[in-house]
């Protein structure tokens, strides 16, 4: 009967009060519809006149809304929220973006579409919860829409605008992933010192989302306008519906998909679980320490084996179901089960802590962070003079094919290499006796005369790992009793 309406703002003023540091925004706004031939005649059949139906009066009001706020629109569809949306957004200009506006590109690896390094990319995916190794090599498209929605805010944080704005907000995800994302999103900006303005007819976002301000919009001129303190939410709702306890093996085999590390784990010590109701969140391994390690001296004094097994424990993983990642789950994970571990010391080694500083907030110690192992340049030399591309020492596919073209004299050439670096990882891998489980140098150089195709390709693989820059973290009960 009536052509689709036309939301026509009459009135939008902004005007800032440096007092209370916000900008007032008043707002005036109605709808209007071109009648049609047909639509006259009903109008003319019910004794309305042409103004009436032609007009309808939206909204009339007066928000305060600060640059850092975080604005929560909510309500009935068709109610307003989207024209209230597009009314700030076509009033703020250059300084705000909308989710919408974000260019994807949907065939490059998200790690070259995001960040001007790759260290600032793997900072702000790691920032949003795409902080495993596999989905940085990932193209958009192949993302699931919570990692879609994921991807797009870390384009917002990087597009450097003030004001963030989001219509229908998560409404596409299942109300869990909604949570989290919600939860993240102010947290983020809240760090950042941005402004969030999101409108979306689901009303269960509050606890997460936390708003400075609430904007409840019914049909008509009815609109419900509250205000709160500026505070962050401290923890993600679905955090208190968790528990840790004690895990298996067969939990983290669970998980270990997730992890972008091997799938095999050394003798575990303890391993503890996360979970929600039946549903398994998390898993943390603890194992026996190796002989050596980078940064332990600087915090423990030189032990025999025997002692430092009964002194200190290595986390060996931790891994958190990519659904449920950045609402502080792996230092959750860590800081409830090092009291657990058995040993008054704990140390962790990781890649992951250069951009997520999540072992420290559980209560571990950064100690040092190395560059790249000394004893393994010498490998790595060689597999650069045999043509290897360092960068792609992780690819099982791209080693074994490199591997298949060496020569019978390059491939003594680099056995030779292998055989001077007698690294506790390299020796663990020809271990004879499970009671020495990293071996002896001896037999090592013995069994590498010999070893076969895989496992020069295991030595090969391990070599682009000990090369990554690792940070060595510390825990020690004493210190964590008197702190």
């Amino acid at each position: 009967m009536r052509r689709q309406r036309d939301f026509r703002v009459r009135q939008i003023r902004r005007v800032y009060n440096r007092e209370e540091e916000k900008f007032t925004f008043n707002i005036s706004y109605e709808t209007h519809t071109e009648l049609t031939p047909r639509s006259l005649v009903v109008a003319e059949a019910f004794g309305l006149g042409i103004d009436e139906t032609q007009k309808f009066k939206v909204l009339d009001a007066e928000l305060k809304i600060g640059p850092r706020d975080i604005v929560y629109i909510t309500g009935d569809s068709g109610s307003g929220k989207s024209v209230l949306l597009r009314a700030i957004r076509a009033d703020l200009g250059e300084e705000a973006i909308d989710l919408s506006e974000v260019a994807v590109d949907m065939e490059k690896p998200l790690i070259e579409t995001v960040g001007a390094t790759v260290e600032e990319g793997l900072e702000l995916l790691s920032r949003v919860g795409l902080n495993d190794a596999f989905l940085f090599l990932r193209t958009y498209s192949q993302l699931s829409d919570g990692q879609k929605y994921r991807y797009r805010i870390a384009k917002l944080i990087e597009s450097g605008k003030q004001w963030w704005l989001m219509d229908e907000f998560a409404a596409c995800l299942d109300r869990d992933t909604a949570k989290i994302i919600a939860f993240n999103l102010q947290k983020i900006a809240r760090q950042q010192g941005k402004a969030v303005i999101a409108a979306t007819t689901h009303s269960d976002l509050q606890e997460d989302l936390k708003p400075s301000v609430l904007i409840r919009k019914r049909y008509g001129e009815e609109i419900q306008i509250s205000y709160y303190p500026n505070e962050a939410a401290s923890e993600c709702s679905l955090t208190r519906e968790m528990r840790v306890e004690e895990g298996t093996k067969e939990d983290w085999q669970k998980l270990s998909s997730f992890h972008y590390r091997g799938h095999k784990v050394a003798v575990p010590r303890k391993i503890f679980r996360l979970v929600r109701g039946d549903e398994l969140c998390g898993v943390i391994v603890y194992s026996y320490p190796p002989p050596t390690c980078y940064g332990r001296r600087m915090v423990l004094p030189r032990m025999t084996i025997q002692e430092l097994n009964k002194q200190l424990s290595i986390i060996n993983r931790v891994v958190i179901h990519p659904k449920y990642r950045t609402i502080g789950l792996g230092a959750k994970l860590i800081r409830e089960t090092l009291p657990l571990a058995g040993t008054p010391y704990v140390e962790m080694i990781a890649v992951m802590a250069k951009y997520s500083p999540f072992a420290e907030k559980a209560g571990l110690r950064k100690v040092a962070e190395q560059q790249t192992v000394k004893s393994v340049s010498a490998v790595s030399e060689a597999l650069l003079g045999l043509g290897f591309d360092l960068q792609l020492l992780g690819s099982e596919r791209y080693v074994t094919g490199k591997l298949a073209n060496l020569t019978a004299q390059q491939l003594e050439k680099l056995k030779c290499a292998f055989g001077k670096c007698a690294h506790p990882r390299f020796k663990k891998e020809f271990a004879i006796s499970r009671h020495r489980p990293f071996g002896k140098t001896s037999d090592y150089v013995e069994s590498l005369r010999n070893a076969d195709f895989l496992k020069i390709t295991k030595l090969v693989r391990l070599t682009g790992m000990l090369s990554q820059t690792k940070v060595y973290l510390f825990w020690s009960s004493e210190l964590a009793k008197a702190g």
